[in-house]
């Protein structure tokens, strides 16, 4: 790593850090419902949806009712979604008279954003017209965002209470979520991304005559106010095709490092907010630091591949060292004004949370390079994670932790003074084996079909990691892409949303299976076959159980290369 990108890891992560604590408190006052400063401006708007709604904040649910609100709200959501992206041709603010979309894209991009993972099979300023843009997609990445967050809530409440019933109210959650923590940082945020020049209109597009002479189209709307929650809310949806490459989405070096933070900072605020709730500050920061080693090794082995470039350009004789004339390495795929270390930081974030968006093309990096997004995502991006789905995702991990624990000491592992029992470890599994078994069964279907392999711009294995790579995407609800693949289509649209459900809801239900059972559990108090978990040993231990978990997924995947090799050879893809 050169100087200047190891300086700006080294401030990345420490603002990380700083930013944790405060935030953290500032969320946990909202859900405990204590005032906080933005109560005299929110809290009558507040009040009033209440009273319009006809629901009693006092009156708490159990984990089934909430479930059941969960699932319904959801539901509605990706219908009314759906509508307005198949009739869009006939709503208002659609300049560019852009038609409806097809069933099979409707049903995927519905999806996407109902599950917080907003994957792209279409370009943003070609397919989707303002309203689109603005009441169907950007109105599901505030609340795709506070589920999230209502989920890792209901789950601290059910493992910091005890002999309970109850876990909370979803749509009291939902509410103060999007109310007080969202909406007031996206409205700052969009502010200043206006400022540095991102756009935010309703204009047609608009024609311009290049230096070199030729037409260009500009591609208008109101991008600013989408990107802020983008990012804050870890939805990573672009506003257009080439995301946050783009000028228009990301102007400055300035909106570059922010909006690079935006990604991390609420997950971060919300591991501390984690700790103080369960009464561990300790484990928290535990939890913390395994989460911060994994993105600082993550970023030096992928900003190293990358620095180091093409061995075969090497082998030919060409310079690939960072000098007077070039910034040296695998630049292929990137801006020139973010280089390397941007790119790749940018690239290890946003496969960390569930976020997706780029500033440069995971398709053209190195394979070691490129290895790294994959591997985040094969974590079932527990790693920060997405906004409240990487935390509650963490605790199926530090469940699995205590439990091998409890088994090398042979004693019933405990956690947080709770027994952890056969129900739990059930749905601990589930979850595990849920996100495993979907996209490594979609991956197997599409590379020896040749409805999954006639899209495919790469042969061989690399255009095999293409297809395992967008499945892993959607089932982790990153929403990224090598994006060498075609994935318009009625199998990568249909294959690709029942991994995003899958991914996300076989994961919200043994979650919330876990906090209605908790919550129910009588505390036990410490025994000397109690495994502490605000230790260092802990932290080691959780660190390499996320490893030995995400392995178990991807070693099956090279297990079918020499099946997908015997396809494609059949086909004449390989010679």
């Amino acid at each position: 790593m050169t100087i200047s990108d190891t300086s700006f890891l080294i401030v990345y992560v420490a603002v990380l850090v700083a930013i944790a604590r405060p935030l953290g408190l500032f969320m946990m006052a909202v859900y405990e419902g204590r005032r906080t400063l933005l109560h005299p401006v929110i809290r009558p708007l507040e009040a009033g949806i209440y009273r319009v709604a006809g629901i009693d904040e006092r009156r708490e649910q159990g984990w089934r009712a909430y479930l059941f609100a969960l699932l319904g709200f959801n539901l509605a959501g990706f219908l009314l979604l759906y509508f307005i992206l198949r009739v869009q041709g006939s709503l208002p603010l659609n300049p560019e008279n852009l038609p409806g979309m097809k069933p099979s894209l409707a049903f995927n991009a519905a999806v996407s954003f109902t599950t917080n993972t907003n994957w792209q099979s279409y370009g943003g300023e070609t397919t989707a017209s303002y309203f689109s843009q603005m009441v169907g997609f950007t109105f599901q990445n505030f609340v795709s965002a506070a589920v999230g967050m209502a989920v890792l809530v209901a789950l601290i409440r059910g493992l910091s209470r005890h002999s309970a019933n109850t876990v909370g109210n979803f749509w009291v959650d939902l509410t103060r979520g999007t109310l007080y923590i969202l909406l007031p940082m996206s409205f700052i945020f969009a502010l200043f991304l206006v400022s540095q020049g991102v756009i935010q209109n309703f204009d047609s597009y608009r024609s311009v005559t290049t230096v070199e002479g030729a037409e260009q189209v500009l591609a208008m709307g109101p991008a600013a106010s989408q990107v802020a929650i983008k990012q804050l809310g870890t939805n990573g949806g672009g506003f257009f095709n080439a995301n946050s490459a783009v000028p228009f989405e990301n102007p400055t070096a300035w909106t570059n490092l922010l909006e690079m933070l935006a990604i991390l900072i609420i997950p971060a605020g919300l591991v501390y907010m984690y700790g103080k709730m369960v009464g561990s500050t300790r484990h928290g920061w535990i939890v913390f630091g395994v989460m911060t080693t994994w993105l600082v090794i993550m970023a030096v082995v992928v900003n190293v591949a990358e620095q180091s470039g093409n061995s075969n350009l090497a082998d030919a004789g060409v310079t690939q060292e960072a000098g007077d004339g070039q910034p040296g390495g695998n630049m292929e795929g990137k801006e020139v004004r973010f280089g390397i270390g941007q790119s790749t930081l940018w690239a290890n974030a946003t496969t960390l949370a569930s976020n997706g968006s780029v500033n440069s093309m995971h398709d053209s990096y190195t394979p070691l390079g490129g290895l790294v997004p994959m591997v985040n995502m094969l974590t079932s991006e527990v790693i920060f994670g997405g906004v409240g789905s990487g935390m509650y995702g963490m605790v199926i991990y530090i469940i699995l932790a205590v439990f091998i624990a409890g088994l090398m000491v042979g004693r019933t592992p405990e956690y947080l003074g709770k027994k952890i029992e056969a129900r739990e470890m059930k749905a601990v599994m589930l979850g595990v084996l849920a996100f495993s078994l979907v996209l490594l069964t979609w991956t197997a279907v599409g590379a020896v079909n040749s409805f999954g392999t006639d899209t495919t711009n790469n042969l061989g294995p690399h255009g095999f990691s293409e297809i395992f790579y967008a499945f892993t995407s959607g089932a982790a609800n990153n929403g990224s892409a090598f994006a060498g693949l075609g994935v318009n289509g009625t199998f990568y649209n249909v294959g690709i949303g029942v991994c995003m459900l899958v991914g996300r809801f076989l994961f919200i239900v043994p979650v919330m299976v876990i906090a209605g059972s908790m919550a129910a559990k009588k505390r036990v108090a410490p025994g000397p076959g109690t495994f502490p978990t605000d230790g260092l040993v802990f932290g080691g231990l959780l660190f390499g159980v996320i490893v030995i978990v995400g392995l178990l997924t991807f070693f099956p995947a090279i297990s079918l290369g020499p099946v997908v090799e015997h396809f494609m050879l059949r086909d004449g893809l390989l010679s």
